[in-house]
């Protein structure tokens, strides 16, 4: 059935609160819809802070402040607590029904036209019930990560067989390279990388952080993720020519150390204007830092499955080399540094899922295409 086409088309996007990588992955998405159709009217379901989804969604919306899932239970943003991730996944998945019952309550009520999880999977089942078209736009899905960490569990295999349902209620599952395989869904659909593109602003960060503009010094921005993780950086040893660009967690009142917050910059912006990166294997992080071409220096995570897909596709379209937890915790950086600076640097990817994501969100949302295609 066709929408009246006088009416502002309502797009209901859910969110994983599991850090702030889903947010990165879908806004650019989001913010192209907006500019295709200007009246576009968004809900935002997700425990994401609504400070957090302004600063990447252009324009207003509306929030559905609850979690839209479970995600993994994590000790900061390395390791994940799989006991307590096996307990958080039993009772969400024992209350299935209620939930499924109260989010299509809240779809009937909403009446938008089209949804998108990335990558909540107990809503698209709710929108099937309910008639709302809806796709699905990840890099990976709940099951994959639950089958690793708790896959040995009592009662995992119904929990497994549940979630790769909802997610099969999806119209079509849009997954940006690089993306899990996913081969127990057949709507998977692969597209292009999804990452913002920065704005030059490295005279102005320079500045706001005390530099000469076309100073020798370098700034190193770490960004270990979404879920606030502090490093001693009061240990790390004091490195001529260094400045370390730091979220608030580890702010440590030394001249050669720089609150990110400080700065008054989007934090893409300021990616742009480092000459590095710290940080874990994470979609987001991995795909801007590749697109603008910027540097990075890693941590594994060790066990998290999607980890060797990410490091193989930036290593071949960006700069990159891993370090070890030991040489992060004791500031051990300036020679891998050196190595990452000396390395030839590619041309960077191009985030051409943007636009194919953008294009079938738009054809649910204007029922052009009842599959999405």
């Amino acid at each position: 059935m066709h929408r009246d086409p006088e009416r502002a088309p309502h797009l209901l996007a859910a969110l994983s609160h599991h850090g702030h990588g889903h947010l990165a992955q879908c806004a650019p998405v989001f913010n192209a819809l907006r500019r295709r159709i200007p009246r576009l009217r968004l809900t935002v379901y997700s425990a994401l802070p609504r400070s957090v989804l302004a600063a990447r969604l252009d324009g207003p919306f509306r929030h559905w402040e609850a979690p839209a899932d479970v995600g993994m239970v994590m000790e900061g943003s390395l390791v994940v607590r799989a006991a307590a991730s096996v307990r958080a996944y039993a009772a969400f998945h024992g209350r299935w029904e209620a939930g499924v019952a109260h989010e299509a309550d809240r779809l009937a009520e909403l009446a938008p036209d089209a949804v998108v999880a990335d990558v909540p999977y107990r809503i698209l089942e709710a929108a099937a019930r309910t008639g709302v078209p809806a796709a699905a736009l990840c890099s990976l899905h709940w099951g994959e990560i639950y089958r690793a960490y708790c896959g040995a569990a009592d009662g995992a295999a119904a929990i497994l067989a549940q979630i790769e349902a909802a997610y099969r209620c999806a119209r079509v599952f849009l997954a940006p390279e690089p993306a899990l395989s996913m081969a127990g869904l057949p709507n998977r659909v692969a597209i292009g990388p999804i990452a913002r593109l920065g704005r030059d602003r490295r005279e102005v960060v320079r500045r706001r952080a005390g530099l000469d503009v076309h100073g020798a010094q370098r700034l190193i921005l770490v960004a270990p993720g979404g879920i606030p993780t502090p490093l001693p950086v009061a240990d790390w040893p004091a490195r001529p020519g260094l400045r370390w660009l730091v979220p608030p967690e580890s702010a440590v009142p030394r001249p050669d150390v720089i609150p990110v917050t400080t700065l008054g910059e989007a934090f893409i912006d300021v990616l742009c204007a480092g000459d590095a990166v710290i940080t874990k294997p994470g979609y987001g992080i991995f795909t801007e830092a590749a697109c603008n071409g910027v540097p990075v220096l890693y941590v594994r995570r060790g066990d998290w499955p999607e980890e060797p897909g990410l490091i193989a596709w930036l290593r071949r379209h960006g700069r990159a080399r891993e370090i070890t937890g030991g040489q992060l915790r004791a500031g051990d950086l300036q020679t891998e540094l050196r190595a990452l600076w000396a390395a030839p640097a590619p041309v960077p990817p191009l985030p051409t899922g943007i636009e194919q994501a953008a294009t079938r969100i738009e054809a649910l949302l204007r029922s052009d295409d009842p599959d999405g295609e």
